[in-house]
């Protein structure tokens, strides 16, 4: 059995039967009585790819780091409800004080990705590439990556990054060192590299399940070594999406995230982050018509909010982040009932000394974002 499988039975087993019995506006009415009654005791940050039975609760709205750095600015919360994903919340309890407690309303809300790097296999990796290349690597890490993993990265003296300053923060670390190891996104990591003028050839790929690299030239000219991860979600976007979608609307600009494939981000109009995505439609021409390459929720949300324009998936068949989905409004209830008990459940808490480390790499990207 699996940490997910242990997870999943943990969370079912804790998720009384009765919540499957109430209504929609039964369940609604009763979070915003919690919520009225905690006040600034209680905090719930949201995550963009959240469904909106949860996301119409949040008092704020962001990508994870966004909705981390807001969490620790809020002094007066005792609790904090964090919607979003696993890693997320753990960022939450890195950034704020030890007596604030961050609560994930179901354990299974992971994230694929960041599931792609454990520390073993990071360890593992990082002793054969010391090996190859001695002491030339910086490691850097998408801030989709465990409490572990972003502390083994601070201990090295490399930083997290995100999507919207990866490509900032992978100039800096080339002035650190000769080589980048990127994980655990390999998309994101290539796309930002390209952009910075650094080759295909000179990029490995190394594979933590064999512990070998997919690569056919010369180790020497290696620059960047990308972790092979990647998002479930984006890399579901294909080249045969693009290629249909300017046959039959060659007027609709196509718009990405950077983990998408490299061969999606370059045939696309335009390639960003979650805010860079969203901050680009508010801007734009009404009339104008996009095709979006990112998750479904997000997707339908603009949607709805601007119905000035085009929207649609670039994918036409696309779901839903399955994971972050996985908090739906029975579980954030069940969650904030508990705390109305007296009862903390599904707390997040991340061990001092991974914690130390950790935001050492979160510091250093904040000092230069």
């Amino acid at each position: 059995m699996d940490v997910l499988d242990i997870l999943e039975v943990e969370s079912e087993v804790s998720l009384p039967k009765r919540y499957s019995e109430l209504s929609v506006e039964e369940m609604e009415s009763r979070v915003k009585e919690i919520k009225n009654k905690f006040g600034e005791r209680l905090f719930i940050p949201g995550h963009h790819y959240q469904k909106d039975e949860v996301i119409q609760f949040a008092d704020a709205r962001g990508d994870s780091l966004k909705l981390a750095q807001i969490c620790a600015s809020m002094d007066k919360a005792e609790y904090i409800a964090f919607c979003g994903v696993h890693f997320m919340a753990e960022t939450a309890d890195m950034l704020t004080r030890p007596d604030q407690k961050v609560i994930l309303p179901d354990l299974r809300a992971g994230c694929s990705m960041a599931d792609m790097a454990d520390i073993d296999q990071t360890e593992r990796g990082w002793k054969k590439m010391q090996g190859i290349w001695g002491d030339t690597i910086l490691p850097l890490t998408y801030v989709n990556s465990t409490a572990a993993i972003k502390g083994f990265v601070g201990k090295n003296g490399g930083a997290c990054v995100t999507s919207g300053n990866a490509d900032k923060m992978l100039e800096w670390a080339f002035t650190q060192k000769e080589r980048i190891l990127f994980l655990p996104d390999q998309h994101l990591g290539r796309n930002t590299a390209v952009k910075l003028g650094v080759k295909l050839e000179e990029m490995a790929v190394y594979a933590p399940l064999t512990n070998s690299f997919e690569y056919e030239g010369d180790f020497e000219n290696v620059k960047v070594i990308l972790w092979k991860g990647h998002c479930s979600v984006h890399e579901k976007f294909n080249i045969q999406h693009v290629e249909n979608l300017r046959k039959q609307e060659p007027e609709m600009k196509i718009l990405v995230h950077p983990e998408c494939t490299y061969d999606v981000v370059q045939a696309s109009d335009l390639a960003g982050s979650t805010n860079f995505i969203i901050e680009t439609l508010n801007d734009a021409e009404p009339g104008s018509k996009w095709a979006i390459g990112t998750e479904m929720n997000l997707v339908n949300r603009l949607k709805d909010e601007h119905l000035d324009k085009t929207i649609v998936s670039l994918n036409p068949f696309m779901c839903p982040c399955l994971t972050m989905n996985r908090i739906d409004l029975p579980h954030l209830l069940w969650s904030l009932e508990k705390l109305e008990q007296g009862e903390v459940v599904n707390q997040i808490s991340v061990s001092q000394e991974v914690t130390k480390n950790a935001l050492l790499s979160l510091e250093r990207m904040l000092e230069r974002s």
